[in-house]
């Protein structure tokens, strides 16, 4: 989906997207714990570096990082 040229951009409140371009980048690098242990600036940098992310980091905000962190765990769980 990452090197598709038509795929559609993606922004802040798309989680699951997100979650799955997080999951596609670190694999199983990153365990549930240590998604939960991941920091928010950490996080924010990595989401804004994500190919076809639209977002700013102006529009980001804690509750959209916990969203993030928590998709990205049911992702990790469904390819376990």
């Amino acid at each position: 989906m990452n090197n598709d040229k038509f795929a559609l951009p993606f922004y802040w409140n798309d989680y699951e997207d997100i979650a799955m371009s997080l999951y596609e980048k670190f694999g199983d690098d990153f365990t549930e714990t240590k998604i939960y242990r991941i920091r928010f600036t950490e996080l924010l940098e990595w989401v804004l570096e994500l190919p076809n992310f639209k977002g700013t980091r102006e529009e980001s905000n804690e509750g959209h990082l916990e969203q993030i962190q928590s998709a990205w765990v049911y992702e990790w769980r469904d390819n376990q």
